[in-house]
């Protein structure tokens, strides 16, 4: 009963935080041919802009190094026709915007901009507390390592909210690695009983 209780507050927490972040809006525009002004608000000290290519290869990177609005002119004349993303790595979230280069132009495809909600992954004394949004039902697969062996694999599918909570064993002391792979990304957490 109490796990059970536990997993739902740990589960309603997540939802309110990332339901904070819904009201934010976020732009980008054009300003001519190749260049592209890029506007995100309300991001905080140590988040990640990238621009990505088609193949998801990192094109440029950058810190975010001031809390509050962030808008930076990129000059894009050095990349080849195609689809390219930005990605706003941010605490339980990545926003992504497409946006397509032809001919020297740049156009953002605001019809495929999403968010991708990253899991959150807690533990607390022998708990695994694992939550994760998935908004297009894509699977989950998680993979729980006790020192560089595999002791537990899932794949859970057509989920929008996943809640896991997995009891280790007390007598297995040592180091630990949780493996998420979700959305087309993959995140991993080390940790210690």
């Amino acid at each position: 009963m109490k796990i059970t209780i536990k997993k739902y507050l740990v589960a309603v927490t997540f939802l309110l935080s990332l339901i904070s972040y819904a009201t934010e809006k976020n732009i980008s525009s054009t300003i001519e041919g190749r260049k592209v002004k890029v506007e995100f608000t309300a991001v905080k000290k140590g988040q990640v802009l990238s621009i990505k290519n088609a193949n998801s290869i990192v094109m440029y990177s950058d810190i975010i190094e001031m809390a509050g609005n962030y808008a930076r002119t990129f000059d894009l004349t050095g990349l080849e026709n195609g689809k390219y993303t930005t990605e706003l790595e941010k605490d339980f979230e990545t926003i992504i915007k497409p946006f397509l280069i032809e001919n020297g132009l740049v156009t953002f495809l605001p019809e495929e901009n999403k968010t991708i909600f990253k899991p959150v992954i807690r533990t607390q004394d022998n708990l695994l507390l694992i939550s994760k949004i998935s908004l297009e039902d894509q699977p989950v697969k998680i993979t729980l390592y006790y020192k560089g062996d595999v002791i537990y694999t899932e794949t859970s599918k057509d989920t929008k909210v996943l809640n896991r909570a997995l009891r280790l064993l007390k007598n297995k002391k040592g180091n630990y690695t949780v493996a998420i792979s979700a959305d087309n990304k993959n995140y991993r957490k080390n940790f210690k009983i």
